[in-house]
This record gives C-alpha cells, sequence and structure tokens, in this order.
C-alpha cells in the first residue's frame, strides 16, 4: 500500500510539473549562468563565463515538439578572471567580437527523453559560422520567486570544438574541445508578450 501511495505521488508530482513549466519564459540572467572550460598547455583547465546574454524558452509539455530556446550571447562580454587574457580573446585571435558581436543559439527540434530531460536540436552561431549541435536539456525545477512569478529552470552541457568555427590561434597550447555549461532560469511571461531583446552590438 505505502508502495502504490509513493508511486500515485510521484505521478502527481509529475503531472503538477509539466502543468507549471509549460507556457513562454524569459531568460532571467541574474540568476543564469553561461559558463566555458578549454585546457591549457596540456595542463589545467581555464574557466570563463559570459556577462551579457538574453534568451526566450518556450515550452510545452503536452507537445515538446511545439517547444523552442533561443539564446543570444555578448561574445565581448566573456570574463576569465584575467583581463589581459580577456581582452586577447575578444581580439581576432579568438572570438573577433567587434566583428561577430553576438553568438547565437537557436533550436530545430525538441523531443522528450524522460519527464525531465528533452533532446534539443540547433543551431549554433559562432565567429560567423554556423553549425548544428544537438544536446540533452533537463528541467530542473520550477518554482514562484519572490513577486509571485513563475520560474522554470534548465541545464545542459556540450561540447565544441572551437576550430569548426575557424578559431585556429594557438593549437598546440589550448585546446580544441571547449566545454560549455548553460543554466538557464525563466520567468513565465503572459501569452503574446515581446521576446527578449538580443544583447547590444
Amino acid at each position: 500500500m505505502r508502495s502504490f501511495v509513493t508511486i500515485v505521488v510521484l505521478i502527481v508530482s509529475i503531472i503538477t510539473l509539466n502543468a507549471q513549466t509549460s507556457g513562454s519564459y524569459k531568460v532571467d540572467p541574474d540568476h543564469s549562468n553561461i559558463l566555458t572550460k578549454v585546457q591549457h598547455m596540456g595542463a589545467g583547465y581555464v574557466w570563463g563565463r559570459f556577462d551579457t546574454f538574453s534568451g526566450d524558452v518556450n515550452f510545452s509539455s503536452e507537445d515538446p515538439s511545439k517547444s523552442s530556446i533561443n539564446v543570444q550571447i555578448s561574445a565581448d562580454s566573456i570574463d576569465t578572471h584575467q583581463e589581459k587574457r580577456d581582452q586577447h580573446l575578444k581580439s581576432p585571435d579568438f572570438f573577433n567580437a567587434k566583428e561577430f558581436a553576438v553568438i547565437t543559439f537557436k533550436s530545430s527540434s525538441v523531443k522528450k527523453v524522460d519527464d525531465k530531460t528533452y533532446e534539443v536540436a540547433g543551431d549554433i552561431t559562432l565567429h560567423g559560422v554556423t553549425k548544428p549541435i544537438t544536446t540533452q536539456v533537463k528541467v530542473t525545477g520550477a518554482g514562484k520567486g519572490m513577486k509571485g512569478e513563475e520560474r522554470v529552470g534548465t541545464e545542459t552541457t556540450f561540447n565544441l570544438k572551437r576550430s569548426d568555427f575557424g578559431m585556429n590561434f594557438m593549437p598546440g597550447g589550448i585546446g580544441d574541445d571547449v566545454q560549455v555549461v548553460m543554466n538557464l532560469e525563466g520567468i513565465k511571461q503572459a501569452p503574446g508578450a515581446a521576446p527578449a531583446p538580443a544583447p547590444a552590438q
């Protein structure tokens, strides 16, 4: 009997979470993080983060194929806690942030994997090059903010090769594989609300 009750509670919790999360959300950059990790000189790893970004998450629990994720990141906002290195990363040797000011991800399909995980395919545009990627996005939770606004959290980790995007500086000293971690918390929007603006170029 106890096991049956536990199963019922679990099912109700999943249904409630799906009902809570369906809708359109605007990414809250104050409670979100976009991080990068790359190996340095074959030894340790350098972590960075982007300080300026925006995005929208449209989620349908009834029909996940109607869901979408769009993210815009200011390349000039890269921050590795070392000013000289950050300026170099913004230069033509790496991001070339003046010419390619915004990094974008736009989903093309969303498929349900399980009750909290979705396979998201889409295109990422970086350094003027667009490549397809597929990643698993986990819904980390849903709740209400201090003003009663509905919030949902998502998380994903994926790898890119910087050489695929024409970023070939110092291949022997800086790793080609870049790990990207995106933790996005969104605020539910009223129907018909305007999409999030792209970061200033």
